[in-house]
C-alpha cells in the first residue's frame, strides 16, 4: 500500500495572495548599507550640480508639477553605465521593479522619455565633468599629462545594412514620407478619441513626422559625402549610400573584418596616470586624421600641450604627423607600410619621396631603440580604455545622430568602472582596494586620508576619494603609491 501523499492531503506552503495586512517597512532599509548605490549617490552629493539647477523653471512661488532633482537622473545613469545597461526603457522598468533604482529614485517618478532627454541633452555637463575632474588631478600632481596616448574604436551603429539607400531610393522618399504624415495628420483630425487612443495616434504621427526628418538628413547627407568620394576618386560619388535610419552613421570596417554601420570613438589617455584626459566620436572610417584634434581638444582643455603621443601605425598619416610636430609634440608611433618597405628591400627609418621635415625625422626616430621600448607601452595604456567599455557592454550604441551618441558615449567615459587588478601595472603601483568598482573619474577634494583607510598603502601626494560605508570610490584607477604589498619588480 502506497504511503504517499496525494495532492489534496499534502501539506504544503501555498501562496495567499489576496490576504490584505499592513506592512511596516521603510525604503532606505531595503538596501544594504555597503550597495554600491549608496557610494554612487555619496558620489553624485558631492558634485556641483548649479548648472544643472539653473535649468529648472519651475520654483517654489510658481504653480506646476516640481521638476526632478538632477541629482537622482545623474545617479540613475551613472549606476546603469556601471552596469552595463544604455537604454532609457531598461531604465525606466528597472526603476519600477529593481531595489537598487527604486532606492535612488525615492519615490520620485521617472519615465523613459526623461531620462533619455536629459541624457542627450547635458553634452556640456559631461564634457566639464571630465575637464574639472582631470583638472583636479593635473594640480594635484597625479595626472602630468606629459605623455598621452590615443586609440580609437569602432561602435555599432542603431541602424541596419539594409538602412542604406542610394540617391534615385533616397529621392523618392520624402515624397512617400510627406504623404504618409499628411495620411496622419488628416485621420486625427476631426476624430473623437479616447485619451489611449489619441496617444497612439499621436505617436504615429510623431514617428512618421521623425522618419520624414531622417530621410531629409539622408539627402543632406549624402549630397556632403559624395562630394568627398568624388574628390578621393572620380565617379565613385554617384555610389554613395547613406542610412535612412541614422543618417550620420557610416559603414565601417570592423575588428572582425567586417562591415557594419558604426561610429569612431575616440580615447586620449594619460601614459603615467592612465586614466582618459581626452574624449571624441566621429563618423570618419579611419583614425588617420584623428590625432591632430585630439591634441588640440586638451590643449583647449587643459592649457597644457603633450609633449608625446603614442599611437599605432593607422594614426601617422604624414599629414597627421606634420601637424602635430609642428605644433610641438613629439609623436612615438608606428610606420605606415613598414613590412612591405622591409620586403622590398627599403628601409622605413630612411627619408622617402615627399616626406616632409618633420616626418623624416619621425621616421629616424623610430629607428631609435628607446622610442622603441616606449612605443611598446601604447597597448596598456591606449587600449586599456577599449577593453573597459567593450567590457562595459559598449558594442552598440542604442541612440542615433552624432550629438546624441557623443553624449552617450561621454556618460560611458565618465563613469568606466572595473573590478580587479589591470593586466599591467607600472612598478611600486597598487589599486586602492574596491569593494566592487572603481571609477576613473571623479571630482572632489579628498574627504579622508587613504592609508587611513586601506592597511599598507601609504600615499605620496594627495588624492582625491569619498569613502562610504566601507566602499571606495576613487577618482582615477591607478592611484600613484608605495605599497608594502607590492612584489619587487611590479
Amino acid at each position: 500500500m502506497s504511503t504517499t501523499p496525494s495532492n489534496t492531503d499534502a501539506r504544503v506552503g501555498r501562496p495567499q495572495r489576496r490576504q490584505r495586512e499592513w506592512q511596516d517597512f521603510c525604503l532606505d532599509e531595503t538596501l544594504p548599507h555597503d550597495d554600491i548605490a549608496r557610494t554612487v549617490w555619496a558620489y553624485v552629493e558631492s558634485l556641483d550640480l548649479s548648472a544643472l539647477y539653473g535649468g529648472i523653471k519651475v520654483s517654489g512661488h510658481q504653480a506646476g508639477r516640481s521638476a526632478i532633482a538632477p541629482e537622482v537622473l545623474v545617479a540613475l545613469w551613472l549606476m546603469a553605465t556601471l552596469e552595463g545597461i544604455g537604454s532609457a526603457r531598461r531604465l525606466d522598468r528597472l526603476c519600477r521593479r529593481d531595489a537598487r533604482y527604486k532606492w535612488i529614485c525615492g519615490k520620485v517618478s521617472v519615465n523613459y522619455h526623461t531620462l533619455s532627454d536629459f541624457r542627450s541633452g547635458q553634452v556640456e555637463f559631461l564634457e566639464q565633468l571630465l575637464v574639472d575632474s582631470v583638472a583636479a588631478l593635473m594640480d594635484q600632481g597625479l595626472v602630468p599629462l606629459e605623455t598621452v596616448a590615443q586609440d580609437g574604436m569602432r561602435v555599432r551603429a542603431s541602424a541596419g545594412k539594409s538602412s542604406f539607400r542610394r540617391k534615385p531610393t533616397l529621392e523618392e522618399l520624402p515624397r512617400l514620407a510627406a504623404e504618409h504624415l499628411q495620411r496622419m495628420q488628416d485621420e486625427n483630425e476631426g476624430e473623437s478619441r479616447h485619451a489611449a487612443d489619441a496617444r497612439k495616434a499621436a505617436a504615429a504621427e510623431r514617428a512618421a513626422r521623425e522618419r520624414k526628418e531622417r530621410i531629409d538628413e539622408a539627402l543632406r547627407q549624402r549630397e556632403e559625402l559624395a562630394k568627398k568620394r568624388e574628390k578621393r576618386k572620380k565617379g565613385d560619388g554617384e555610389k554613395t549610400r547613406v542610412s535612412t535610419t541614422d543618417p550620420e552613421a557610416r559603414n565601417m570596417k570592423m575588428a572582425n573584418g567586417g562591415f557594419d554601420p558604426a561610429y569612431n570613438v575616440q580615447f586620449s589617455s594619460d601614459a603615467d596616470a592612465q586614466i582618459i584626459v581626452g574624449v571624441d566620436v566621429t563618423n570618419e572610417g579611419t583614425d588617420g586624421a584623428q590625432m591632430p584634434p585630439m591634441l588640440d581638444q586638451l590643449e583647449a582643455d587643459y592649457g597644457k600641450r603633450p609633449k608625446t603621443c603614442l599611437v599605432d601605425s593607422a594614426f601617422t598619416t604624414k599629414d597627421s604627423v606634420t601637424e602635430a610636430e609642428k605644433k610641438g609634440t613629439e609623436v612615438v608611433g608606428g610606420i605606415p607600410r613598414a613590412g612591405q618597405l622591409e620586403k622590398s628591400g627599403g628601409d622605413p627609418h630612411s627619408p622617402q619621396r615627399n616626406d616632409t621635415p618633420e616626418y623624416i625625422q619621425f621616421r629616424k626616430r623610430m629607428g631609435e631603440p628607446n622610442y622603441q621600448e616606449l612605443y611598446k607601452q601604447r597597448p596598456c595604456v591606449a587600449e586599456f580604455p577599449n577593453a573597459v567599455c567593450r567590457n562595459q557592454g559598449l558594442r552598440q550604441f542604442l541612440v542615433r545622430g552624432l550629438k546624441t551618441v557623443y553624449a552617450c558615449f561621454r556618460s560611458v567615459c565618465c563613469s568606466i568602472s572595473r573590478s580587479g587588478e589591470p593586466r599591467h601595472r607600472p612598478r611600486n603601483r597598487v589599486d586602492v582596494p574596491l569593494r566592487e568598482f572603481g571609477l576613473s573619474i571623479l571630482g572632489r577634494p579628498l574627504q579622508k586620508n587613504v592609508s587611513a583607510a586601506v592597511p599598507g598603502i601609504h600615499t605620496r601626494c594627495a588624492g582625491t576619494a569619498i569613502a562610504h560605508e566601507g566602499g571606495w570610490i576613487a577618482q582615477i584607477c591607478k592611484w600613484s603609491m608605495n605599497s608594502s604589498r607590492s612584489k619587487p619588480g611590479r
